[in-house]
């Protein structure tokens, strides 16, 4: 009785506190009550025992034993599994010999016929398929086959750790199923195939969540990766034989992946991944670069996902249900919603790579560019993807283009091929307007934009410019097309109110968005400032420089100024219609004057050394600041011009004339002891090399070589250092004249070149090489022609130099003045207000202390003492 309570008591104790279900201790061969082992009678005999008459202890005592029985039959080796799963081989140590005894355990303790089977339905320590499980599992595959498996998936690549994975699982299932299909389930009766199919789903997930997880998932994708991008033909194009072998290969893999377990969705992320990735690296290596209109990128990527990608996709994930042999890729349904799908996402990332190629497309643009634009426009259906392509290009456009490193021809180039682009791209206008506003901005910073366009639009379409030349030739040729000849209310379509198929703006339309109906380069670029006078002003200026050259007809002048009188009116060009009409009466009035024998200004063939001139008359009302240097000329010339001057007055009584000799131009024959040069050079240029052969006083040197030094230049002429070295410079390139190599600011006639020079005693042929470097730089340096017309700068300086008086008395008349103070005080003296503000006050008196006129202490200024 005290055995019965004691073991009453265990079993109490073992329900709130069950053994650890990895360690068994089943019950003794023999007992004290029955005094000996294993069972009496027959299986049916034990399992009709009356169980109300048969004692508590005793009844345990039988359980005991049969639960040692079948876990001391159904427990594995402490060992790994072995290289084979071949049947012959397993049986003795894995497939033990199978008794009656064990079988009438295993009955005892699972058959629901057993009546102590049936009391210990609810408790998992009395389950033997419980503990069978615990046994495989817990036991015996995470303590021996987990470590092989993370050793093979470490250590090996992915072809070999994903191969010895398959291998151990597909043993390790046939060892563990089969004590469980042959010993244990036969036994629930009709409970069995529902019991061994669960039984199998838990035994599967329970191997399956055991291993490293990380690892496999790794190997797994690098595996999948490597495999579809063979097959896919991303490494080399296979052959129909290799397609079709490793179309098999893959199946053969992913069957048995699916029959150990591993092909559930984990596997099918992991596929999506691989397959996302391949499509990415696909299109990337194939199309990326490929932006002619004629390759049809568009569609040979469908034609590739319907006939490559999606039936991979299907094929692969057709295995996961039918097996691991598969269905062939005849049999392969591919569901067209599918590959409609697949479709689309191709072609998303198709605009994602042409999003990043965007800026290199339009830095090449030209009309075979138009192939990736048009993949862009299938992309750029969705808000999403007009936000990510507008997002993405303009970090590029801050990042390679909007910094001050970059040329502003080479910005507005950019913009020019932008605008053409976007154009095409989004009609409506929508997406150009949000590129373009950051560029519009920095380029009305830039001081040489209006420059830089204004000389482009009078630039000649048909030839190039020259290396170096700040001129746009796409703007020539916008001009010569044509598509610049509209108004500006053409560039408002919510003013033409008789348009039949006015639309309102787009829905991600910004606040700032305005539409335009026509495809306009130079409107964009003329609309970059708030006002029309700015663009007008610095035409004004740079049609001045054109018209001053020596050139006898200007019909491109003439036509851009039409077309622009068109866009602008005529009212803001009436300056410059009338600067070009003075040029074109110039040439009849300077016939009429030297036809007439007066003025004896025609050639007389009697005297062929007799010069001539020309010159045209200019209405300074209209005109922009000219430069008005003033310099000694020949006598000759003078003559001339007053003769011309006599014949003006007499055509134009009422009109009086100023001659502005900076301005000209003067074709010079110069005969040398070796050579005759011909030239056509500014004015101040021939006066200086006019000089060299006058009767004024030089230095001799080298014999009788004639020589002048700058300052003698500079008396003898009237003329400015600047305008004196500038000419001399100019005909050191021509080879005319050579600086002293003792007195540098000395220079003499070359009569003869460096090649003759032995016969003449002049520099040596050794010499030559520097000479011709030398000149060679000279001649780059005033290869510019000077400007005519004033610059900003200058005409401030002259402005400000009528102020400096006022500033002078100002400071000798109170002492020291603050900034503040002098520009409020200049504000009230001078007649008509101060123009300028604090910093053009404040730069110019910083230039009077460099020159040693003014002094700053404390902040004010005060005459330098």
């Amino acid at each position: 009785m005290a055995t019965a309570s004691m073991t009453a008591r265990d079993r109490v104790f073992a329900a709130v506190f069950p053994p650890p279900s990895e360690y068994s201790t089943p019950t003794p061969q023999a007992t004290p009550l029955l005094g000996s082992g294993g069972f009496e009678g027959s299986a049916e005999s034990i399992l009709n025992i009356d169980w109300d008459t048969q004692d508590s202890a005793t009844e345990q005592v039988q359980w005991d034993r049969a639960w040692h029985t079948a876990t001391t039959f159904l427990s594995l080796p402490s060992e790994q599994l072995p290289s084979t799963h071949d049947q012959g081989r397993l049986h003795g140590k894995w497939w033990k010999q199978y008794t009656p005894d064990i079988d009438t355990s295993i009955r005892y303790l699972v058959s629901p016929e057993s009546h102590s089977a049936r009391i210990r339905k609810h408790q998992k320590q009395h389950d033997l398929l419980q503990w069978y499980f615990e046994e495989v599992g817990l036991r015996h595959f995470l303590h021996h086959v987990r470590p092989s498996i993370l050793k093979a998936l470490l250590e090996g690549d992915y072809a070999h750790g994903i191969s010895y994975l398959v291998t151990y699982l597909e043993r390790a299932h046939v060892i563990y199923l089969h004590n469980l299909e042959e010993h244990i389930l036969p036994h629930y009766g009709a409970e069995a195939h529902e019991k061994g199919i669960a039984a199998k789903i838990k035994l599967t997930g329970l191997l399956c969540f055991s291993l490293p997880q990380k690892e496999i998932n790794e190997k797994l994708s690098e595996f999948l990766q490597g495999h579809a991008e063979s097959a896919l033909g991303l490494q080399s194009e296979p052959s129909t034989a290799d397609q079709h072998k490793l179309r098999q290969n893959i199946r053969r893999l992913v069957g048995k992946l699916q029959d150990v377990g591993l092909g559930g969705s984990r596997f099918q992320t992991i596929l999506a991944e691989v397959m996302s990735q391949t499509l990415t690296a696909y299109i990337k290596q194939t199309f990326a670069g490929q932006w002619h209109s004629e390759c049809n990128v568009t569609k040979q990527l469908r034609h590739w996902i319907e006939n490559h990608f999606a039936r991979y996709i299907v094929e692969v994930l057709a295995t996961l249900t039918t097996g691991r042999n598969g269905q062939s890729q005849a049999e392969t349904q591919i569901p067209l919603a599918d590959v409609e799908k697949w479709q689309e996402i191709a072609v998303n990332r198709l605009g994602v790579l042409r999003t990043e190629e965007l800026f290199s497309i339009i830095v090449e643009w030209d009309s075979d560019s138009k192939g990736a634009i048009e993949d862009l426009k299938r992309y750029v259906t969705t808000t999403a993807a007009r936000t990510h392509l507008t997002t993405s290009f303009g970090k590029v456009l801050d990042r390679r283009l909007l910094q001050p490193g970059a040329a502003t021809i080479e910005i507005m180039q950019m913009y020019i091929s932008i605008i053409r682009a976007f154009t095409l791209l989004d009609p409506k206008g929508v997406l150009l307007d949000r590129i373009a506003r950051p560029i519009r901005r920095y380029l009305r910073e830039r001081d040489d934009t209006v420059s830089i366009m204004v000389s482009s639009l009078l630039a000649d379409a048909d030839h190039p410019p020259p290396p170096g030349t700040h001129v746009l030739p796409e703007l020539a040729e916008e001009m010569e097309n044509g598509r610049g000849n509209r108004t500006m209310q053409d560039d408002d379509d919510d003013l033409d109110f008789d348009d039949m198929e006015w639309m309102p703006a787009p829905i991600d339309a910004g606040p700032e968005y305005k539409r335009s109906k026509h495809f306009d380069v130079i409107g964009s670029l003329i609309s970059l400032f708030e006002t029309k006078d700015v663009f007008v002003k610095d035409f004004q200026k740079v049609l001045g420089e054109r018209l001053l050259q020596n050139q006898q007809y200007f019909d491109k002048e003439t036509r851009v100024l039409e077309l622009l009188k068109l866009r602008f009116g005529e009212s803001p060009l009436q300056a410059c219609e009338v600067m070009l009409r003075d040029i074109q009466d110039s040439g009849r009035v300077d016939r009429v004057i030297r036809g007439d024998p007066r003025h004896a200004l025609e050639r007389d063939d009697t005297r062929p050394n007799q010069p001539e001139i020309h010159a045209r008359v200019l209405s300074h009302l209209f005109w922009p600041s000219l430069q008005s240097e003033s310099f000694w000329i020949p006598p000759i010339i003078d003559t001339l011009q007053h003769r011309w001057a006599s014949g003006f007055c007499t055509l134009k009584q009422a009109r009086k004339l100023t001659w502005l000799n900076a301005l000209g131009q003067v074709t010079v024959e110069l005969e040398l002891e070796d050579r005759t040069v011909h030239e056509v050079v500014q004015t101040w240029q021939a006066s200086v090399i006019f000089a060299f052969q006058s009767n004024h006083k030089a230095r001799v040197i080298n014999g009788n070589v004639t020589t002048k030094s700058v300052s003698q230049l500079m008396a003898q002429l009237s003329m400015s250092e600047f305008y004196v070295r500038n000419a001399l410079t100019f005909w050191v390139g021509k080879l005319v004249l050579r600086p002293s190599s003792t007195h540098p600011d000395v220079y003499y006639v070359l009569e003869n070149l460096p090649s003759s020079a032995l016969h003449t005693g002049l520099p040596t042929t050794g010499r030559a090489s520097s000479l011709l470097t030398a000149a060679a730089a000279a001649d780059a340096a005033t290869s510019a022609p000077a400007p005519a017309m004033k610059s900003e700068e200058e005409i401030r300086n002259e402005k400000m130099e009528v102020f400096w008086q006022f500033v002078v008395g100002m400071l000798t008349n109170q002492g020291a003045m603050p900034l503040v103070k002098i520009v409020m005080m200049l504000k009230v003296a001078v007649p008509g207000g101060f123009p300028f503000g604090n910093e053009d006050l404040k730069q110019f008196l910083e230039g009077r202390v460099r020159e040693g006129k003014l002094e700053v202490v404390g902040g004010n200024y005060r005459m330098a003492g």
